[in-house]
């Protein structure tokens, strides 16, 4: 997948402007502004004074010889530092497509997207992103950097992802979130993008991994990802089928009405439950279907974000 010939058709970058100055500068600000609030160190730049805002540091030797009122603005404040955490195991790559693009994308394919949108927007802020992905292992991890050649770097990285053909088997999400925790020692912004389905360990264990990401007061936000047709509601053709766990290799043949009734509630009640425990943790969840439009997805959550912001 091209990845920046699919960004240019989302009509989510027809409005990118108008997002980066409206949406998301409230949406950069409100984390990491509060907290380093007269804690920098080095001045970065002036920006204008609005009136309203603390008059902490005008810059009155500035404002002697101009006449203007001036605002010191310091490089904590000017930098977010931003972390994407990518599930790039075989669950992920469902379901299985020829070819992917804005409106036909699988699992990976949303994430990788969603991603480089999001980069492109941090971008144009100045902001710093890094990038983890793991499946069975901690494939790649790179710490958060805001250069053009670290951007183009990634998007290569995500490409690359996006177009892999043997994926690892195996998702050991709570064992390596625990590890991206500890790596990341300074406060950041986390978006996890994952389906939240793990081979073996159990539901509260995976839980305590998310809880473990808000460790040093990171602000955490979870894109859910899921096919809801036939992931969530089961609905497939009445016919016998043989359904086969890309993760472990087994399989059960059955007729889909058979057990539609009881999957349903059992992967509810794990969603509800999920989205419980993230509600306990102050994560946000944000729930995706595939299937949806990708730019409606992304806009949705952006304006949302700076309306309680």
């Amino acid at each position: 997948m091209d990845l920046q010939s699919e960004l240019n058709k989302s009509s989510l970058f027809q409005n990118l402007e108008l997002l980066a100055h409206q949406v998301v500068e409230g949406f950069i600000s409100g984390i990491h502004k509060s907290p380093f609030h007269g804690f920098s160190a080095e001045f970065a730049e002036h920006k204008i004074y609005n009136p309203g805002e603390s008059t902490k540091h005008i810059d009155w030797k500035l404002f002697a010889k101009t006449g203007k009122l001036y605002t010191k603005r310091y490089e904590e404040e000017t930098n977010l530092r931003c972390h994407m955490i990518l599930d790039s195991s075989a669950s992920m790559y469902y379901p299985e497509l020829q070819q992917q693009g804005i409106d036909n994308l699988n699992k990976i394919g949303f994430g990788v997207l969603a991603i480089s949108a999001l980069m492109n927007i941090l971008k144009r802020q100045r902001d710093a992103v890094g990038l983890s992905v793991y499946s069975d292992a901690y494939h790649f991890y790179t710490s958060e950097k805001g250069s053009e050649r670290h951007h183009q770097m990634l998007l290569s990285k995500l490409s690359e992802i996006s177009s892999d053909v043997s994926p690892a088997k195996a998702t050991e999400t709570y064992e390596h979130l625990h590890l991206i925790a500890e790596k990341m020692k300074r406060r950041s912004l986390v978006f996890l993008f994952t389906d939240m389905f793990q081979t073996a360990t159990d539901d509260e264990k995976l839980f305590d991994a998310l809880r473990h990401l808000k460790y040093n007061k990171h602000e955490v936000v979870l894109f859910h990802l899921m096919d809801k047709t036939t992931e969530l509601h089961f609905d497939f053709e009445n016919t016998p089928k043989r359904f086969v766990d890309v993760e472990t290799g087994e399989h059960i043949d059955l007729y889909s009405e058979n057990v539609k009734e009881a999957y349903e509630k059992s992967v509810s009640a794990y969603f509800d439950a999920l989205k419980q425990k993230c509600g306990q943790y102050r994560i946000k969840y944000v729930e995706v279907d595939v299937r949806a439009d990708f730019s409606r997805i992304l806009n949705t959550y952006l304006v949302e974000r700076q309306k309680f912001l």
